[in-house]
């Protein structure tokens, strides 16, 4: 079923009168990131998608991320026309409200277009309210800052409490030019002896929703978009982790880390300059 959502008028009217509570705009994430569901389910289904690279050879984006985008877009137009967007596949448009949705339509794309199931969908009104929405398992992470975040409507499961680093299974990324992995390689070098084990799955927004949700007791990464992390972030938090931002180090650029605060200090001392 649909979500009731305001048509563009309706939202007007509101936006003329008062702000919009976290709670509202929830809905509009979850409606946003739903929309774009269907197509990049079928596409994903026959594996047809056409591709061109970005940045380097490796970093591709398909036809895939570009209707999915503008699935997101179309909709976010019609029930908040005048908020600003910023979508990883498409130009920022600005706004009159002071509110900015981030965007990823596709988060995984690699994964997607190699037929790994490990990849999600992520809308976020800045630091207001998030959904990251995996669509193959059918799991849907939200929050509305000041809310307690949910998956499929009900209560999180607890995200890790770790106390013990040695522990810890931590999960990170890698960037797609060569000297930036190279660079990772080596923090990775000094984390790997410290914990339990890593996990390289390939999509940073999945992997911050598996931390809120205890599948991951911590997570890092140099190099992640805004659009990567706007929701994930918000959940994490939500779930009671600390984040923490990684300043850039070693021809990285600035980075995120979410793990249980009896964790973070030492981890971060790991990862950071």
């Amino acid at each position: 079923m649909r979500p009731h959502l305001r048509t563009a008028e309706g939202w007007r009217r509101v936006s003329a009168m008062s702000t919009p509570d976290n709670a509202e705009l929830l809905e509009v994430a979850k409606a946003a990131a739903r929309a774009a569901a269907p197509e990049l389910v079928e596409r994903f289904a026959r594996g047809a998608v056409n591709v061109t690279s970005k940045s380097t050879d490796t970093d591709l984006v398909s036809e895939a991320d570009l209707a999915a985008e503008r699935t997101i877009r179309a909709l976010l137009a019609r029930e908040r026309p005048d908020d600003a967007i910023m979508g990883e596949e498409g130009d920022d448009t600005p706004g009159t409200t002071g509110l900015r949705w981030v965007v990823d339509p596709l988060d995984g794309t690699i994964n997607y277009l190699y037929g790994h199931a490990h990849w999600c969908i992520s809308v976020a009104c800045e630091g207001r309210a998030g959904v990251i929405f995996d669509p193959v398992r059918d799991e849907l992470f939200a929050v509305a800052v000041g809310e307690a975040p949910t998956l499929n409507g009900r209560p999180l499961p607890a995200a890790s409490t770790l106390t013990e680093l040695g522990s810890a299974l931590v999960a990170t990324g890698f960037g797609y030019a060569a000297d930036v992995r190279t660079a990772q390689a080596a923090i990775v070098a000094r984390v790997l002896p410290a914990v339990r084990d890593i996990r390289r799955a390939g999509g940073a927004a999945l992997d911050l929703a598996w931390a809120a949700v205890g599948r991951l007791d911590a997570y890092y990464e140099h190099g992640v978009q805004p659009w990567d992390i706007a929701a994930g972030v918000l959940l994490c938090e939500g779930a009671g982790l600390r984040v923490e931002p990684l300043a850039a180090v070693d021809g990285l650029s600035q980075g995120i880390l979410a793990a249980p605060a009896a964790l973070a200090g030492e981890l971060l001392a790991l990862v950071g300059p």
